[in-house]
């Protein structure tokens, strides 16, 4: 919509990445189909494409990669700030896609963590509360037993708790003895009896479980808003600041996740309910957002960083020069896509 507003042609408009399923153009106020990957019916329309790949989705603008320079309507023609907006319009719309996602999750019931119902604001609903296992530690006595992440506990030695403090002193009141957990999954009531350690370590507890107090937070539409304008701005703080640890090498090349690793953690979601998907869905495009504004070369963040070169130095780049920093972070982005890829698939 930037694109075609600021006089740019826009080639295709397709849903997944190549090759095209099929396609349609509007020719003569009529709608015809283009099957597979055929040149269109006419260079002058649009095609709105399915394509095979479905791992997200692409906009072809005529001129992106600095040809078609006869052509008023190329990208490389048109003035700066419309290009700019056009670069721009697709972060901006991953940012907007995930807070209309938190807003409307907010106006049915949203998952969340908390400590205790006492965290819950006044004006909020929370209901469906359990006291869920963020994380299960390896090696650790829960983990022995069987317990694993994202189990629910239903007691702990006939005892059920509503706060997370609550459930910890009761556990750290019974070091060193056998505590009997009956657990909720998959709808179903199990029972482990784990055997607590005596003497935990610094910064472990005798069980080595993660819990929180996990339910349904819901706002009435104005909160809503608010809440959800709040909880974008607090994810990509958070992937903003992963990043960074990325860079600066306190976070390790295990922390990245592929297509594998997003397959995966989406089919898990998937599993828990389509407010935990459509959550996911969320954080994905949150994530895509930071990466995608990057100044690394062939990402939109690349080509802006060009495009403001390019006006501060008053005359067009050196086309080739730039073409050839796009094609080799293009390459470089696709060899760590692999590289990911190999490590999620051996687990490593």
């Amino acid at each position: 919509m930037v694109a075609k507003k600021s006089g740019m042609q826009v080639d295709e408009f397709g849903f997944g990445f190549p090759p095209r399923i099929a396609g349609i153009q509007k020719l003569g106020g009529k709608w015809k189909w283009v099957w597979g990957h055929k040149d269109p019916l006419d260079n002058e329309k649009t095609v709105y494409s399915i394509n095979w790949i479905p791992l997200g989705g692409f906009v072809k603008i005529r001129g992106e990669n600095n040809e078609f320079e006869d052509d008023p309507r190329s990208f490389i023609n048109r003035p700066f700030w419309g290009r700019f907006f056009t670069l721009a319009a697709g972060v901006l719309m991953n940012v907007l896609l995930a807070c209309l996602i938190f807003i409307v999750g907010y106006m049915v019931g949203l998952p969340v963590a908390v400590d205790s119902v006492n965290d819950i604001p006044a004006h909020a609903i929370f209901s469906q509360p359990q006291m869920g296992i963020l994380d299960v530690q390896a090696g650790q006595p829960a983990a022995k037993a069987g317990i694993q992440t994202n189990d629910v506990i239903v007691s702990v030695n006939g005892q059920s708790f509503t706060a997370t403090s609550d459930l910890q002193a009761f556990v750290d009141s019974h070091k060193g003895q056998t505590l009997n957990f009956v657990i909720l999954r998959d709808n179903k009531d199990l029972t482990f009896n784990v055997a607590s350690l005596a003497n935990p370590g610094p910064n472990q507890g005798p069980t080595g479980i993660e819990l929180a107090l996990v339910g349904r937070l819901k706002y009435s539409p104005g909160f809503a808003i608010i809440q959800g304008v709040n909880t974008t701005w607090m994810e990509l703080s958070g992937i903003v600041g992963g990043l960074y640890q990325l860079f600066t090498g306190q976070l390790g090349f295990s922390s990245l996740g592929g297509p594998v690793k997003i397959a995966k953690l989406t089919g898990q979601v998937a599993g828990m309910g389509f407010i935990f998907l459509l959550q996911f869905m969320a954080f994905l495009s949150l994530n895509l957002a930071v990466l995608n504004v990057l100044p690394f070369p062939a990402l939109d963040g690349g080509r802006i960083l060009f495009l403001l070169i390019e006006k501060i130095r008053g005359k067009r780049n050196n086309q080739k020069v730039e073409q050839y920093f796009n094609t080799a972070g293009f390459v470089f982005l696709i060899l760590l896509m692999v590289a990911v890829t190999i490590k999620d698939i051996i687990g490593k």
